[in-house]
């Protein structure tokens, strides 16, 4: 091609046929940019661009990126966005050949996920209802603290990632509703049941913006999100939800550093498994495409099974 388009130009067509095509989301785009344009920058500092990199020359970033301390998982990732930008630019013929294609990536374990007990669970639970339920509190501190009861409730009966969670639309949470409606990666839609507790805190959190509703000056008037932001226009920030439930963990007697969203649906995945839930029925509760991302948890399956053997095989030893 003798004028290919720059970098930016081609990042940007990459990035909208990644929406376009395979339902990308806004955070899984905001990756992939932010990792081809520090790729590009390297480029740009040996007179290359995405149009004409060799191999070699991309084997020169990956080794550029390990000088810099960046971990394996890191390196895979960008290795991975390079192999996809790639792919892209030999379909739509930018380039007659695939330089990524033969790059290997560096080895890696993967590593357990962090997992906190049922007793953890339950004492974060408890403490998140008595915040909701204390009578000193103010209004405007009561509805934040049943906000957060709500969000934990639901995050540990559904397993949701803290993306569809913090988005759930308003319509998503019906009263009495025994299922809610999930929109995931890719745009795919799944159905989540509920538990009784998690109605519970649902419908306590309804009634108290129903009623903060009242006041039209208040921002919960006009929104269309299940968990707004109370400050601002749009719904609650995975952010904002992290740092309240590291607080919470604090004052449940927790590490801080312990908890975070993400480790509450690796519990919900495993204290299912732990109780003989099957893997493929936890494969769609927590919306994987593919088994093999599920299988990480097969390490509590496996000590399952063991106990099973050990405690109800008629030979095993009492």
């Amino acid at each position: 091609m003798r004028n290919p388009p720059s970098d930016a130009k081609l990042t940007g067509l990459f990035l909208d046929m990644l929406a376009a095509e395979q339902g990308a989301g806004p955070n899984t785009l905001d990756a992939y940019r932010r990792d081809l344009t520090d790729f590009s920058e390297f480029l740009g500092r040996v007179g290359r661009s995405f149009a004409d990199a060799e191999t070699q020359t991309l084997r020169d970033y990956l080794a550029d990126l390990d000088s810099r301390g960046f971990k394996s998982t890191s390196v895979a990732r960008r290795l991975s966005a390079m192999r996809h930008l790639y792919r892209f630019l030999l379909n739509e013929r930018i380039r007659a050949e695939d330089p990524a294609a033969i790059l290997s990536g560096p080895k890696r374990g993967r590593g357990l996920p962090k997992v906190l007990s049922i007793s953890d669970v339950d004492r974060m639970l408890r403490r998140a209802k008595e915040l909701s339920e204390a009578e000193d509190a103010s209004p405007a501190k009561r509805l934040r603290a049943l906000r957060l009861y709500c969000l934990l409730e639901v995050l540990y009966a559904t397993g949701l990632r803290v993306s569809e969670l913090v988005a759930l639309p308003r319509s998503a949470a019906k009263r009495d509703a025994r299922m809610i409606v999930v929109r995931g990666k890719g745009n795919k839609e799944r159905l989540v049941p509920l538990n009784e507790a998690s109605r519970q805190a649902m419908a306590a959190y309804l009634a108290a913006t129903d009623a903060a509703k009242a006041d039209k000056k208040n921002a919960l008037a006009a929104s269309k999100w299940l968990f707004p932001s109370f400050g601002e226009s749009g719904h609650l920030t995975r952010q904002h939800f992290a740092r309240d439930l590291k607080e919470l963990a604090i004052a449940s007697g927790l590490q801080a550093r312990l908890v975070s969203p993400h480790v509450l649906r690796h519990a919900f995945a495993s204290h299912l498994l732990h109780n003989g839930a099957d893997l493929r029925i936890v494969q769609t509760l927590l919306g994987h495409t593919d088994i093999s991302t599920t299988q990480i948890y097969t390490h509590v399956v496996e000590e399952r099974l063991k106990s099973l053997v050990r405690d109800l095989h008629p030979l095993a030893e009492k």
